[in-house]
C-alpha cells in the first residue's frame, strides 16, 4: 500500500537558483540589504562554473586598477566596449555596469570575505580604440578553504586537468616560472619542493589542496560570505518548476536530498543556473560547428544544462540565441583517463609560447595563436566552416616541448611516454612522419612550417603578426628574444596535440531589463522573476574584450539585481516604455 508523501514547504524573501558567482553575489547582496535568502543548487557541490574559472573580473574604474593606470577613463571604457560589441552595443547595460562595477568591488571587499588583488592583464585587444595595457582586470585573492569548516566537502574542486596532482598554481607568471625552471635553478627547485611538500600534507589531511587560487578562491570566498550570513545553500536541489500566481512568479518546486519541497519566495526568484553549455539540444541549434557535425567539448561543469532557460520557457517566455558567437570559445583537448573517459584540458597557456603553432585539418596556419582563446576558437570555426571537421593541431618541436610542454603534457623532465601510448600526444621524427601520423598533407605541412620559420628565425610572424600586442606577449616567454611569442619549429622529433572547440560558458540567453528582470516575448517584465550570471544575456554581445568580462558583469549585475529586489533605487537608465495592447508597459 502506497501513502502519499507530504510536500515540505519553505519560505523566504528571495530564492536564488544556482551557486556560482552570479547566484552567490546576488544572495549575499540581498541578505546584506535585509532580505531573507535561500540558495538551491542542483549539483552535489556549490561554486558553479566560477570554481573552474580563472577568477578574474574585468571592472573598468575599480580602485585597484586606478592605482595601476590612473589615466584610464570611463569614456575610454565605453569606447572600447562599443568598438567590441558593434551592433549589439547595449547602452543602458554598459552604463549600469560601468556605474556600479567599482561600487560592487568596494562593497564586497568592505562587507564580505571576498578580496581582490590587481593583475597585469592587458585588454585582449589593447590597440583597439579605448583599449588599455593594464588596470581593468582584478583577481580573487588566494583563500584557505579550511575556513569553510565542514562545508569544505561541498565546495567544487578545481578543474582537474589544470592542476598538478590537484595542486593549484598561483595566478602570477612568477609561480609558473619556478615550475618551468625547477631543473635549471636551485632557487626554483627549492620553491617547487616546498610547494609540493605542503600540498602532499594537505592531501593526506583533507584529500584535496586547501590553499586555492583563481576561480576556486572566488567561489570559496563568496560561499564563505553567504554561510557567514546564515544563508542556506541547499545542494542536490534541482529546480523542477516555477510557481506562479496571477502572472507573478512566487517560488519554485524542487527536491532537496530527494525530498519534495516547495519554496515560496515573497520578493522573487533569481535564476543563476550557469547557462546552457551542456544542453545538447540547444547547442546543436546555436553552435554552427555542431550544426555541421563537428565536435564540441566544454570543460565547464556538466550540470550546466540550460535549466534556467528551460524554466522560463515552461512559463511561456521564449529564449532565442542571436549572437554570432553565443559562447566564450575555448580550444580544448581530450585527455584519456584510465577508465576510458576523457578529461577536458583548456588551452590557456601553451598557444602563447614561442615555437608552438596551430594548423587546421588541411595543414595550414589560420590565425595568430597568441590571441585570446575566444578569438582563436572563432578563427577555428571559420577555417573549418566548409567541413564537418572542426579542430586544429597544435604543433611544436623537441626544444619547445622540453621547455614549455604542450597541452596537458608537462615540460622536461616530466615523462611523455604515457601520453604517446594513450594517443594524446602525437610524434614524428620528421615533419613528413608527423604529417602522416596526424593525417594532414605532407607537402602542405612542410610548406606551412617553412613559411612560418622564414620569419620566425628573426623573431617575426610575417603571416599573422604574433607578438605585436601587449596581450600577445603577456603569457609568452619574455626571455625569448626578440619576440617572446615566436621561435622556429625546426628540431625533431616533432609533436602534435589535437584540439577541439569548447567553451568557458555561454554569452547568449534570457533577455532581461537592466535590473535583471526577465522580459517576455513582448518585452514586458515577468513579475517576481530575474536572471543573473550566464543565464542572462551578456552585455558583451558575444565578444570577449578582456580577462574577466564574464565574472565582472556577472557580479556587478548580481549586485544591481539584489539591490533592486531589496527596494533600493539605483536610478539606472531604462529604455522608454510604451503601451502594449493590454495596457501593460513594454520596453520600446
Amino acid at each position: 500500500m502506497h501513502t502519499k508523501t507530504s510536500i515540505e514547504t519553505l519560505s523566504c524573501d528571495l530564492l536564488v537558483v544556482g551557486s556560482g558567482a552570479g547566484g552567490l553575489s546576488t544572495a549575499v547582496t540581498a541578505k546584506k540589504n535585509g532580505l531573507d535568502v535561500i540558495v538551491i543548487e542542483k549539483d552535489q557541490v556549490f561554486g558553479g562554473t566560477t570554481a573552474f574559472s580563472g577568477g578574474v573580473l574585468w571592472i573598468p574604474g575599480n580602485h585597484h586598477g586606478q592605482k595601476q593606470n590612473p589615466r584610464d577613463t570611463r569614456d575610454a571604457a565605453v569606447e572600447y566596449i562599443r568598438n567590441e560589441t558593434g551592433d549589439f552595443f547595449d547602452e543602458e547595460g554598459v552604463n549600469a555596469f560601468l556605474d556600479k562595477g567599482p561600487e560592487m568591488v568596494d562593497f564586497f571587499e568592505r562587507e564580505t570575505a571576498v578580496k581582490f588583488i590587481p593583475t597585469l592583464y592587458p585588454d585582449y585587444h589593447p590597440t583597439l580604440g579605448g583599449g588599455v595595457d593594464i588596470g581593468r582586470s582584478i583577481l580573487a585573492a588566494p583563500f584557505d578553504i579550511r575556513q569553510l569548516g565542514q562545508d569544505i566537502k561541498r565546495m567544487r574542486p578545481p578543474l582537474k586537468t589544470i592542476t598538478f596532482i590537484g595542486m593549484m598554481f598561483n595566478s602570477s607568471n612568477a609561480d609558473l616560472k619556478h615550475f618551468f625552471n625547477a631543473t635549471k635553478s636551485l632557487t626554483s627547485f627549492l620553491y617547487v619542493c616546498k610547494r609540493l611538500a605542503i600540498h602532499i600534507k594537505e592531501l593526506a589531511l583533507y584529500r584535496r589542496g586547501v590553499n586555492v587560487t583563481s576561480g576556486n578562491a572566488l567561489a570559496s570566498r563568496l560561499a564563505k560570505s553567504a554561510l557567514d550570513l546564515n544563508i542556506p545553500i541547499h545542494t542536490s536541489a534541482p529546480a523542477k518548476e516555477l510557481l506562479q500566481q496571477d502572472g507573478r512568479v512566487t517560488g519554485v518546486h524542487t527536491h532537496i536530498d530527494g525530498r519534495e519541497v516547495v519554496i515560496e519566495a515573497r520578493k522573487g526568484v533569481v535564476l543563476a543556473c550557469g547557462g546552457f553549455a551542456h544542453d545538447v539540444k540547444r547547442i546543436a541549434e546555436a553552435y554552427p560547428h555542431v550544426r555541421r557535425g563537428g565536435e564540441h567539448h566544454s570543460p565547464v561543469p556538466e550540470s550546466n544544462t540550460g535549466d534556467g532557460l528551460a524554466l522560463v520557457e515552461q512559463i511561456g517566455v521564449p529564449v532565442k540565441c542571436e549572437f554570432a558567437d553565443t559562447s566564450a570559445w575555448m580550444p580544448t583537448s581530450l585527455v584519456p583517463n584510465k577508465d576510458g573517459s576523457f578529461g577536458k584540458f583548456p588551452h590557456l597557456l601553451d598557444r602563447y609560447k614561442p615555437g608552438v603553432i596551430g594548423i587546421n585539418p588541411m595543414g595550414k596556419r589560420f590565425c595568430n595563436e597568441s590571441e585570446s582563446y575566444h578569438d582563436v576558437g572563432a578563427a577555428m570555426m571559420r577555417t573549418c566552416e566548409n567541413s564537418s571537421k572542426t579542430y586544429m593541431w597544435l604543433i611544436c618541436d623537441q626544444t619547445c616541448l622540453s621547455k614549455y610542454g604542450l597541452g596537458y603534457v608537462k615540460p622536461s623532465p616530466m615523462p611523455i611516454g604515457g601520453f604517446l601510448r594513450n594517443g594524446y600526444l602525437k610524434r614524428g621524427n620528421t615533419l613528413e612522419e608527423l604529417a602522416t601520423v596526424i593525417g594532414v598533407d605532407v607537402y602542405q605541412l612542410k610548406r606551412t612550417v617553412a613559411e612560418y620559420n622564414e620569419g620566425a628565425v628573426h623573431g617575426e610572424d610575417r603571416q599573422f603578426g604574433r607578438g605585436s600586442t601587449a596581450f600577445n606577449r603577456y603569457l609568452a616567454d619574455p626571455e625569448n628574444k626578440p619576440n617572446p611569442c615566436v621561435a622556429p619549429v625546426q628540431k625533431g622529433p616533432f609533436y602534435a596535440v589535437k584540439v577541439f572547440m569548447g567553451d568557458l560558458g555561454t554569452f547568449d540567453g534570457i533577455k532581461t531589463d537592466v535590473y535583471g528582470q526577465v522580459l517576455d516575448a513582448e518585452g514586458v517584465g515577468v513579475e517576481g522573476l530575474y536572471a543573473v550570471g550566464n543565464d542572462r544575456r551578456s552585455i558583451m554581445g558575444g565578444n570577449y574584450p578582456g580577462a574577466g568580462i564574464t565574472l565582472g558583469p556577472i557580479m556587478t549585475f548580481g549586485y544591481i539585481t539584489a539591490r533592486r529586489i531589496a527596494g533600493i533605487d539605483d536610478a539606472l537608465e531604462l529604455p522608454q516604455l510604451e503601451e502594449v495592447s493590454d495596457g501593460r508597459k513594454a520596453a520600446g
